[in-house]
């Protein structure tokens, strides 16, 4: 693939730029890092001349596109899933419209505009297909990649000793999006009667999600805390958002990592916790099997209709998750192995080069 190009002399632009600390701008972060590293000019103006342009959000340069593609540069899009939790529960106005909008124009710019199309995981291609069609472009699947030498299970930690720490790792669980966030705390909740638990929290939470999951652990006797040492079987932390290069360290601090997204489409926040060697436990929804091998965690059948945000079977995960605690080794070691099997980063950035460059 490499000796195919003269890569000094290729130029790719990526749109729209986006920043944050969300799957799309790490996914923008790490592809760019890629892509330098093999001499390859990134751009983000689709009149700067590029060789190629990959389509990672919705966008508002519809007609910036159509010139590009008229002019004979390759359209790819990058798809992640279909806005959907707004159709099920009550989100907000202003969420609802920009949920809604995203689909229509994602849907707009797969139908009209895109010569390529790239799905992240098996289980956003077969939901685009069910819900919008099969793309009139050729379509693939490239699951997303992490830098191994970035994340890995080398380095150092402040792993609790008296307790077992599950980490929650997500962009946000405020509002419409707290479901799963109940559902860690319901099983951490469980397993607290045999294990001492903490649950901590990297990622936006509202203070009214805070203020609800408050009241339900005082009500059980529960503790939560902002770091206080509480010596009670269960306490929860919110550590708002942590900066990226601080989740290598936080995710060799835990124990587990519980995925907290309902029907995940392909979350870098899994791919980058087996990458730290931290085990992954879930219901099974989503592309989560699709990214968690056996021996990397603990996935077991949701038990109900995640569709409609029904919950999940709590004392199922809760007495299945054992093992994971209690052969931290054997599971730390085969997450480290999943990740480097199947999420290096090196492999994602050729995968999509070859589209990109055809």
């Amino acid at each position: 693939m490499r000796a195919s190009y003269n890569f000094s002399m290729i130029r790719i632009c990526i749109t729209p730029f986006v920043q944050g600390t969300g799957g799309m701008a790490s996914f923008r972060l790490k592809f760019e890092q890629g892509l330098k590293t093999r001499g390859i000019d990134v751009t983000y103006d689709l009149d700067d001349k590029p060789d190629a342009v990959l389509v990672i959000a919705g966008t508002r340069f519809i007609l910036d596109l159509n010139r590009a593609r008229r002019r004979g540069i390759r359209v790819v899009q990058r798809l992640d899933g279909i806005n959907w939790v707004q159709r099920v529960k009550w989100s907000g106005v202003k969420y609802t419209i920009r949920a809604e909008y995203g689909n229509m124009m994602l849907s707009l710019i797969r139908n009209q505009f895109a010569d390529r199309v790239i799905y992240q995981s098996q289980f956003i291609r077969k939901w685009w297909e069910d819900w919008y069609g099969v793309a009139k472009a050729p379509a693939t699947v490239i699951i997303n990649g992490v830098d191994l030498n970035a994340y890995t299970h080398e380095g150092g930690h402040e792993r609790p000793t008296d307790k077992y720490r599950m980490l929650l790792l997500e962009g946000s669980l405020a509002r419409g999006l707290n479901s799963g966030l109940f559902h860690a705390v319901s099983v951490a909740e469980k397993m607290s009667a045999k294990y001492p638990m903490e649950v901590v929290v990297a990622g936006v939470v509202d203070e009214a999600t805070q203020g609800k999951l408050n009241s339900l652990l005082s009500a059980q006797g529960g503790v939560l805390a902002a770091g206080d040492g509480s010596l009670s079987s269960l306490s929860v932390k919110f550590l708002g958002t942590v900066p990226r290069a601080d989740i290598p360290k936080l995710a060799r601090s835990s124990h587990l990592m519980y995925c907290a997204e309902v029907n995940p489409p392909c979350p870098n926040s899994v791919i980058e916790a087996l990458a730290c060697g931290l085990p992954v436990i879930g219901f099974d929804s989503g592309s989560l099997k699709e990214l968690v091998s056996n021996d990397a965690g603990c996935i077991v059948p949701y038990g109900a209709n995640p569709w409609k945000l029904e919950t999940p079977n709590i004392e199922a995960l809760a007495s299945s998750v054992g093992e994971v605690l209690e052969k931290q080794n054997q599971f730390r070691a085969a997450a480290r192995r999943r990740a480097e099997s199947a999420f290096g980063l090196d492999g994602m950035v050729d995968d999509y080069l070859k589209v990109l460059l055809g």
